[in-house]
């Protein structure tokens, strides 16, 4: 799903933080010469690069993989016992025939067209 706010590949995130720490984030911001975007944009990264690190974070993150992967697998059975077989799949079974011309109408008793 595509983010409705996201703006060149870019996404926003909003952030509250404790007066102090803001005041200090943002002299250690000024003292790099830089604005506070690029010193959150480079916290991230930091903390991104610090977790892949952890000794188990590989392992943490097969794990939320496979239960990814089991939710899917659950859906797709659900999926699959409501046509018998996936839509994709049923749809390409079903006969296809030229569409039946609509019968003439009928008119009622006494009435002329």
């Amino acid at each position: 799903m595509t983010d409705p706010n996201a703006k060149n590949g870019v996404k926003t995130l909003g952030i509250k933080l404790p007066p102090e720490l803001h005041a200090q984030f943002a002299l250690v911001a000024q003292l790099d010469e830089i604005n506070l975007t690029v010193a959150i944009l480079r916290a991230v990264e930091l903390y991104v690069a610090t977790k892949r690190a952890e000794p188990d974070f590989a392992e943490r993150a097969a794990a939320a993989l496979a239960e990814i992967q089991k939710e899917a697998d659950s859906r797709r059975a659900a999926i699959e016992g409501l046509f018998g077989t996936s839509p994709g799949e049923a749809a390409a079974e079903e006969p296809t025939s030229p569409a039946k011309p609509a019968a003439g109408r009928s008119r009622k008793a006494g009435t002329e067209g």
